[in-house]
């Protein structure tokens, strides 16, 4: 089969002012800009310093020191580490701000506007029926946050984000379940929840079972659904690397993204930064939500060209026989009419998974965020085992995760699926049984607070309003909870819209390099990382650690038993207990004396043995997905006006960290603010419209005036726009198997006032 390299993605059109390029000048040009500023010597400061990146879950840092990476190689910051401590070391909010600005001005502040206010630095509060935030006292913030979770458990909550430290996830978890609660949501319940779902049922792990040093050995990188040179920089150093020793990497992704084409990294300057490096040697540009008709077509590709590895899947696996028919006997018009990709594109995709020696597959958002993520994922590795690509150094199956810490929330437990032998360990560190009802996942909470079924919510990092689907609803679902507590570093629209109904409390928290004990974190493959103790830039600020305040309302809730709970202030303590409960943690336990940052015991799958009963991986079929859209006329648009149904995908830009906005536009993609949409050239123009026209974008929950047309590398059919804004528009429509909304597959009309018949 010829697998000579592709000559460009077919749908490749981008604007006039889109760089050759992903990375690049740009790059350096941010960090010159950021190092001359005034804020050039804190900035250092905190990039040497020895505590894990705040941005995604490829970060480094740690004792290894600021640039370094669990293997120890050198030069692996990028320009989203920078734009997170940017943020970080602002000055405060000024002492007055919250007295002469209401809570109707905030409301209007965008995501870059409310997060440009600068550091929170004293604890606030908004009363019912107040239309200001005022100071408050710490006696009455403890005083209100007693009485808030000293309701009953069933109606008590929390929410949290990757971005705060596995000590204090751990704490989380201990104190609401020990509360008697297990409403447990999560930011990971909007994102990879079908990953460690799927992941679970077919060999016995939630996590990648690849290891960095298992990655540099691959030949072969499949990215599905993933926008690594925006979200996770430093994964594409490790696909340069790939593509230098002659290896290939397939790319799967609607929108045709310049930095998964080509990419300069900074960390190669003279071979890479601005010549840019060849990334994807195959790109697929399946239509949004196919996922699964495409690996299909893969598989049948592969059984074609005689790649299957029916040895393994004896020896190895359960249920690859019905698998196995499925591909065969899906015809190939089924397969190419669902996804969009010809048959000659998958053939080629298969010719170079099945001619690799090693194949790693790597996903994110584009395959979790549908409404069939599960199966996506499910499809992904049933690819990977069919092929044998598993179970050895250089291959294996790895979702690439986005928060700094995220994994290492759902390994503490924060999750309403705690693992039996968690659970077990939990139950004999407590002395109680934690046979608790079900608990809320976050969409769960979203659903329980509109129906007026939670009185108290605390919420660790994260932006629970801004992050979920129909903001109308989760206005409406916060307004309903008496209290809710926000432990952050920064102002977030969630903090404005997202009002409890009797007190909103805003407690200012100290950040992973400013708290004054030592903290750990996990990387998303599998890497936990010490961070040594810091201090704050911000002079007479009064902050606190969340170890602390959680540590404090749990005492002042539960007193001494059965946990001496100011104790658990002492950092090192807490990792005592987190090498006890938790699993392949339990050198945690003394990485405060020997500083040896690990790899998490029995994470990585290297030998034909898994961690299901029979220790066989246990494949499933994979039904292809209904994609038929609704007509203009379920949106109750006219037959007389010309519009367009499309499949909407939500993103977020190159200067974003999930819902935190750090730049209006996004040149990489040619959209020059956030109220834009990206649409292929030949839709639209099916309605009459030029680029830089100005549209109505509708979705089933309300839409959006005055967008903006920009013509993009996005298949026809499919559109993009910026999230959490557009998230106003639609209704979330889950995965029933793990919660997660369909941001990736969001149905649409656009249409233009202009336009008629």
């Amino acid at each position: 089969m010829d697998t000579a390299p592709q000559a460009q993605p077919p749908f490749h059109e981008t604007s006039e002012d889109t760089p050759d390029i992903g990375g690049g000048l740009p790059v350096i040009e941010y960090w010159a800009k950021h190092t001359l500023s005034p804020e050039g010597p804190k900035l250092w400061k905190t990039l040497f310093h020895h505590s894990a990146c705040l941005s995604c879950s490829w970060g480094t840092g740690g004792q290894k020191g600021g640039f370094t990476n669990e293997e120890g190689e050198k030069l692996q910051r990028c320009m989203k580490s920078v734009e997170a401590i940017s943020a970080e070391i602002q000055p405060p909010v000024p002492a007055h701000f919250f007295d002469t600005h209401s809570i109707a001005q905030l409301q209007k502040l965008s995501s870059l506007e409310a997060d440009r206010l600068g550091r929170l630095s004293f604890p606030v509060i908004r009363r019912a029926g107040s239309d200001h935030y005022e100071r408050i006292s710490w006696d009455e913030v403890y005083t209100i946050a007693t009485a808030a979770f000293q309701k009953s458990p069933e109606r008590v909550a929390s929410y949290s984000s990757g971005r705060s430290s596995n000590e204090a996830a751990f704490l989380l978890q201990l104190i609401l379940r020990t509360l008697g609660s297990n409403n447990l949501a999560d930011c990971s319940d909007l994102c990879h929840a079908p990953s460690t779902t799927a992941l679970q049922e077919m060999f016995g792990t939630q996590t990648s079972i690849v290891s960095l040093e298992s990655l540099k050995q691959a030949d072969c990188v499949v990215l599905a659904g993933a926008n690594s040179a925006y979200n996770h920089p430093r994964l594409m150093n490790e696909l340069i690397k790939l593509r230098d020793r002659g290896g290939k990497v397939i790319v799967i992704n609607p929108v045709m993204e310049i930095g998964l084409v080509k990419f300069g990294s900074p960390a190669f300057p003279i071979k890479s930064l601005i010549p840019g490096s060849e990334i994807a040697s195959l790109y697929l540009q399946p239509v949004p939500g196919s996922d699964v008709a495409l690996f299909v077509g893969i598989q049948k590709a592969l059984i074609e060209q005689g790649h299957v590895k029916q040895e393994f899947l004896q020896a190895c696996t359960e249920g690859w026989e019905a698998v196995l028919e499925q591909a065969r006997s899906t015809p190939w018009e089924t397969i190419t009419a669902t996804c969009g990709v010809s048959q000659p594109e998958i053939e080629a995709a298969a010719a170079i998974i099945g001619d690799s020696k090693g194949v790693v597959f790597g996903w994110a958002m584009g395959i979790t965020q549908q409404t069939n993520g599960v199966d996506n994922v499910y499809s992904i590795a049933n690819t990977a085992l069919i092929s044998a690509q598993i179970a050895r150094l250089g291959a294996g199956v790895m979702p690439v995760r986005g928060h700094s810490n995220v994994q290492g929330f759902g390994s503490m437990g924060v999750t309403v699926k705690l693992k039996e032998e968690i659970k077990q360990a939990l139950e004999q560190l407590l002395g109680r049984s934690l046979n608790l009802p079900k608990g809320y996942h976050t969409r769960d909470l979203i659903e329980a607070a509109e129906a007026g079924k939670v009185d108290s919510l605390i919420c660790v990092g994260g932006n629970l309003y801004g992050a979920n689907p129909d903001s109308a609803q989760a206005e409406r679902a916060l307004g309903n909870i008496g209290t809710i507590i926000y432990l952050a570093t920064k102002p977030n629209i969630g903090h404005f819209n997202g009002l409890a109904k009797t007190n909103t409390i805003i407690i200012p928290v100290l950040n992973r390099f400013e708290n004054p004990h030592k903290t750990t974190v996990e990387s998303g493959n599998n890497f936990v990382r010490l961070n040594d103790e810091g201090k704050t830039h911000l002079e007479n600020a009064d902050l606190i650690s969340e170890v602390e305040f959680l540590t404090e309302l749990a005492h002042r809730v539960l007193g001494d038993a059965p946990i001496k709970w100011r104790k658990l202030q002492d950092t090192r303590y807490v990792r005592q207990l987190i090498a006890r409960t938790i699993p392949g943690y339990e050198k945690i336990g003394t990485i405060d004396d020997t500083k040896e940052e690990f790899t998490i015991a029995g994470r990585i799958v290297t030998e034909s043995h898994f961690k299901t009963p029979s220790g066989k991986a246990k494949m499933f079929t994979t039904p292809l997905p209904d994609l038929t859209l609704p007509e203009p006329e379920d949106f109750g648009i006219d037959q007389s006006t010309k519009s367009l149904v499309l499949a909407l995908m939500t993103g977020r830009s190159y200067a974003q960290h999930n819902t935190v906005v750090y730049k209006i536009g996004d040149q990489y993609r040619g959209m020059p603010h956030r109220h834009c949409i990206l649409l292929n050239r030949l839709d639209a123009e099916k309605i009459g419209l030029a680029e830089h026209d100005r549209v109505t974008v509708q979705g089933d929950a309300d839409k959006l005036d005055n967008v903006e047309v920009i013509y993009g590398a996005v298949r026809e059919g499919a559109a993009l726009m910026f999230y959490p804004e557009v998230n106003v528009i639609f209704k979330a429509r889950t995965e029933t198997r793990s919660g997660t909304p369909a941001y990736k597959r969001v149905p649409v009309v656009v249409y233009s006032d202009k336009i008629s018949i």
